[in-house]
C-alpha cells in the first residue's frame, strides 16, 4: 500500500504516489543543481515546472486521479535529464546533448505582444505559419479598407480567442521549438540578457539628471494621471461591451426560438427568415446559421468586457474559443453562399399588365377609395411590406400592401385601369410567372372605383418583391374625389395631381395639363399660374412704366401704368 501525496505545482493541484513525489522531488534537486550558477534560475525553474505541470495534465483522466512514477519517468523523459549536462555561462552548446528522446515540437498559437504593435496578433500567426508578419499586417489592412471594417473584426476576435505566449515555455510552444529544460534556460537567459544590456548600456548620470529634474515629474505625473484615466475608461467600456453583448445574445436566442411566429423583438431580417422562403433551406437551418454568424462576435465581445473588468479571471479554454471560431466562420461562409445566391434570385424584373376600360358619364364624379380586409388587418392604415399568414381556408400565403396608383390624363376619349404586377427571379420567365401568380382584386360600383390595398400569392412562389401598380387614365373633363384611403398609396407626380387628404369634400377636374380643385380656396389654384406671371418695370426721361401679363381681379384690368411729370397714366382693357 503506497501512502498519496497533495502537491501544488505551476498552479495546478496534483495527487501523487509517494515514490513518484520523491523522484519528482530529486529530479528538481539536480535540475536547480545544474543552475546554481546561471542568471535568471527562479525564471527557469518556475517555466519548468509549469512545463512539468502541463505534461501531467494531459495525462489526468479525472481529478481524482493518482500521478504514478511511471508518468513521471515519462515526463523527465520528455524533458530530459539535467545530470546528463553542466550547464556553463560561457558555453550554451553543451545543452543539446541532454535530450533522450525527442520531445514534441508541435507549434500553438499564441499571440506576440512582445515583437508586436498591438495585441501581436499578426506576429504570432506569422510564427505560427512561418511567414513574415508584415504580410499579414498589409492583409488586416486590406480587409480593413475593402473589406468594409471585416479586418478589423477577425483582429478583434483573433486578439479574443488567442491567448499571449507569457512564459518562456509559451514562447518556445509558440515558435515550434522543444520545450526542454536546455531550451528553457537557453531562451530565459536570452531574455535575461537583454534585459542587462540594456541596463548596462543606459547613460546612467543622464538618466539622473532626468529623474531629477521637473520636467522629469511631471511628465512622470501627467503619464500616471493618463493611465488612470484609461484604466477608468477600460472599465466602462467593459461594462457597455458586457450589457451590449449579452443583451444582442438574449435577443437573437429568443428571436430564433420565435421564428415562423408573432414577436414582440424585430430584427432587420428577422421577416425574410420568417418567410422560410428567402432560401431553400428550413426555416430553424436559416435561423441558426444568423444566431452564429451575429451571435459568436457579440459573445467575445461580452467576454471582452469580461477581461476588461476582471484581466485575470480565465473564461474559456483554447477548445471552446477555437470551436467557436470554427463555427463563425463557417456560419459568415453559409450566409455569404446564401446571400450570393439570394442575389441572382432577384436579378430579373418581370411584369404581368392588364387593362379594363370602364364607362364614365360627364357629369358623373369619380370616387376612389382603398379597402383592407379584416381577415389581415385591422384597417386601411395597418400596413405590412412583406407578412406570412393564412387565408380563411388555412393555406399558408405570402401577404403584402406594396400597392401604389397613378392617375394620368388618357390620350383617349374614354377611361381605363392599368394593373401591372411585377416580381423578380433568377430568369424572365421565372419572374413573369411569378408576376401571373400574384392575386389583386378591384372593383367597380357605379361611380365608385373600389382597390384592395393588399396583394396574396402563395407561400410557394417565395417572396420576391413583388407589388402591385395602378394606373387610372382619365379624359380630359372627368370629375373626381379621392378618398383619404388613397393617401398611403397615391404615387402620382405632384406637379400634376396634389389633393389634400384631411378635406372630404373637395372635387377635381382632370385638365389638359394638370388636376385642379373646383371647390377649393382661390389661392390654392392661383398659386402656380402667379409665379408664371411677368412684370416689367421701365425708368427713362418720359418716367416710370410697369407692363405686366398677369390680370388682377379688379373691377377694370389693367395693361400699362405710367408715372410721369403729368401724374399718373393707367390704361386698362
Amino acid at each position: 500500500m503506497n501512502k498519496t501525496v497533495n502537491i501544488n505545482l505551476g498552479g495546478m493541484f496534483f495527487h501523487i504516489d509517494e515514490d513518484a513525489y520523491q523522484k519528482l522531488t530529486r529530479y528538481f534537486d539536480a535540475i536547480k543543481r545544474s543552475l546554481s550558477k546561471s542568471s535568471g534560475q527562479e525564471e527557469i525553474i518556475k517555466d519548468i515546472e509549469m512545463r512539468v505541470s502541463e505534461l501531467l495534465t494531459e495525462k489526468q483522466k479525472t481529478e481524482k486521479h493518482v500521478v504514478t512514477i511511471r508518468e513521471v519517468d515519462e515526463v523527465i523523459t520528455v524533458m530530459g535529464q539535467p545530470e546528463d549536462y553542466i550547464i556553463e555561462e560561457d558555453n550554451n552548446n553543451a545543452h543539446t546533448n541532454s535530450d533522450f528522446s525527442a520531445p514534441r515540437t508541435t507549434k500553438k498559437l499564441y499571440r506576440d505582444k512582445e515583437n508586436g504593435m498591438i495585441g501581436g496578433v499578426a506576429t504570432g500567426l506569422g510564427h505560427y505559419f512561418g511567414i513574415d508578419a508584415v504580410w499579414l499586417k498589409i492583409m488586416f489592412l486590406i480587409f480593413v479598407f475593402a473589406g468594409f471594417g471585416t479586418g478589423i473584426l477577425a483582429y478583434i476576435i483573433l486578439w479574443i480567442v488567442t491567448p499571449e505566449a507569457i512564459t518562456t515555455s509559451e514562447k518556445l510552444e509558440m515558435t515550434g521549438e522543444p520545450v526542454t529544460i536546455s531550451n528553457i534556460e537557453k531562451k530565459v537567459r536570452e531574455e535575461f540578457d537583454s534585459v542587462s544590456g540594456k541596463i548596462k548600456n543606459a547613460d546612467y548620470d543622464k538618466f539622473g539628471n532626468q529623474i531629477k529634474s521637473g520636467a522629469e515629474k511631471l511628465g512622470s505625473g501627467l503619464g500616471d494621471f493618463i493611465m488612470t484615466v484609461f484604466k477608468i475608461f477600460a472599465k466602462f467600456l467593459g461594462v457597455v461591451l458586457i450589457m451590449g453583448g449579452l443583451t444582442t445574445l438574449v435577443m437573437l436566442f429568443i428571436g430564433v426560438f420565435t421564428l415562423g411566429t408573432s414577436s414582440s423583438i424585430d430584427f432587420p431580417w428577422q421577416s425574410f427568415v420568417e418567410a422560410g422562403n428567402f432560401t431553400d433551406y428550413p426555416i430553424w437551418t436559416f435561423g441558426l446559421i444568423m444566431f452564429l454568424a451575429v451571435g459568436i462576435p457579440f459573445f467575445f465581445l461580452a467576454i471582452l468586457g469580461f477581461k476588461l473588468l476582471a484581466p485575470n479571471m480565465k473564461f474559456l479554454g483554447n477548445i471552446a474559443k477555437y470551436t467557436l471560431l470554427a463555427l463563425w466562420l463557417i456560419a459568415v461562409s453559409l450566409a455569404i453562399s446564401i446571400g450570393i445566391k439570394q442575389a441572382t434570385a432577384f436579378a430579373v424584373n418581370g411584369r404581368s399588365v392588364q387593362k379594363e376600360t370602364f364607362n364614365l358619364k360627364p357629369t358623373d364624379t369619380l370616387y376612389i377609395k382603398f379597402k383592407h380586409n379584416d381577415y389581415f388587418a385591422k384597417d386601411v392604415d395597418d400596413r405590412n411590406n412583406f407578412m406570412i399568414t393564412q387565408d380563411s381556408l388555412n393555406n399558408d400565403i405570402i401577404y403584402s400592401n406594396e400597392v401604389s396608383i397613378r392617375i394620368e390624363k388618357s390620350e383617349e376619349k374614354y377611361a381605363y385601369i392599368q394593373i401591372e404586377k411585377e416580381a423578380k427571379g433568377k430568369s424572365l420567365s421565372e419572374a413573369k410567372k411569378r408576376a401571373d401568380a400574384i392575386k389583386y382584386s378591384y372593383k367597380i360600383v357605379g361611380n365608385q372605383l373600389i382597390f384592395d390595398n393588399y396583394l396574396i400569392t402563395d407561400l410557394k412562389n417565395k417572396f420576391r418583391d413583388q407589388e402591385i401598380e395602378i394606373t387610372l387614365y382619365l379624359p380630359e373633363g372627368t370629375l373626381l374625389k379621392p378618398d383619404d384611403s388613397m393617401q398611403h398609396y397615391d404615387r402620382t407626380d405632384s406637379d400634376y395631381f396634389l389633393w389634400n387628404s384631411d378635406s372630404s369634400n373637395d372635387v377635381y377636374k382632370v385638365e389638359s395639363n394638370k388636376i385642379r380643385c373646383l371647390n377649393c380656396p382661390e389661392d390654392e389654384n392661383d398659386d402656380d399660374d402667379d409665379n408664371d406671371n411677368e412684370t416689367n418695370v421701365t425708368i427713362n426721361e418720359d418716367g416710370v412704366t410697369i407692363e405686366s401679363d398677369s390680370v388682377v381681379k379688379t373691377k377694370k384690368n389693367f395693361k400699362e401704368l405710367k408715372i410721369n411729370k403729368d401724374g399718373i397714366i393707367i390704361k386698362t382693357e
